[in-house]
């Protein structure tokens, strides 16, 4: 998927986000996030827009820990979020193709990587607000599926702070139905390492479809088929939270 294309996502999930909060209420619980209510949820999606946004806008090189949250809620905390998601959307379409600021996963460029984290940051929260709201969800499209776990696996579990560890070599595999896509997971006591493709032999496999995986993975959903070792699905399950 290209920049454009991702930053359209962007704003549409995020509509759809600020529309299903509003009509679930700030005080409903979410259920893909049990401690949470949907203010909560508003609040911290709302709070990584303008970190987000500020990194783009201002140039930012270095972390910088994400900036206080207002003490709003109801409908002027709705409010704050669309205006978040406005100042997000803004400085991304704003910016220079070459801007220079900080990222933290590999990527093209730091307008590209920003652009692709904030649609699925807000695609996943999406989501949940859409759960909270306890009707039926939006879907996503294969190829934006397919490209978030991608982004999941060899992204963020590629990390050190990844947990999906396991004392001895283990392989798991990642199919997609609907896309053709594949990933092998190799696990061990180091962060997982993830390739595209089937290479080898795996243990366990996690199939479905894109979006179904992509929801599973994030641990919005249940895991559609999982045949082989089901605990290796189980240690995905415990351990694999960002």
């Amino acid at each position: 998927m290209e920049t454009a294309e991702f930053l359209q996502t962007l704003e549409t999930e995020g509509r759809l986000l600020a529309a299903a909060a509003e009509e679930a209420g700030t005080d409903a619980k979410v259920p893909t996030c049990p401690e949470w209510h949907v203010r909560d949820l508003l609040r911290h999606t709302g709070a990584v827009h303008r970190w987000a946004a500020s990194y783009v806008a201002e140039g930012h090189t270095e972390r910088r820990p994400l900036g206080e949250v207002p003490d709003l809620d109801g409908a002027e905390l709705v409010a704050w979020y669309r205006e978040s998601h406005r100042l997000l959307v803004g400085a991304l379409a704003d910016a220079a193709p070459d801007v220079e600021c900080w990222f933290f996963l590999p990527a093209p460029s730091p307008l590209a990587f920003w652009t692709r984290r904030q649609a699925h940051e807000t695609a996943v929260h999406r989501f949940d607000a859409e759960a909270a709201r306890g009707t039926q969800t939006t879907a996503v499209t294969p190829d934006f599926a397919t490209d978030g776990i991608d982004e999941l696996l060899r992204g963020f579990h590629a990390r050190s702070r990844s947990r999906v560890r396991t004392d001895e070599p283990r392989v798991l595999r990642v199919r997609t139905d609907d896309t053709d896509a594949v990933w092998t997971v190799r696990l061990s006591s180091e962060p997982p390492v993830t390739t595209r493709g089937a290479s080898g032999e795996a243990e366990c496999e996690l199939s479905g479809t894109a979006e179904q995986l992509y929801l599973a993975l994030w641990n919005r959903a249940p895991l559609p088929s999982v045949t082989g070792d089901q605990a290796l699905a189980e240690l995905w399950r415990e351990t694999s939270g960002i």
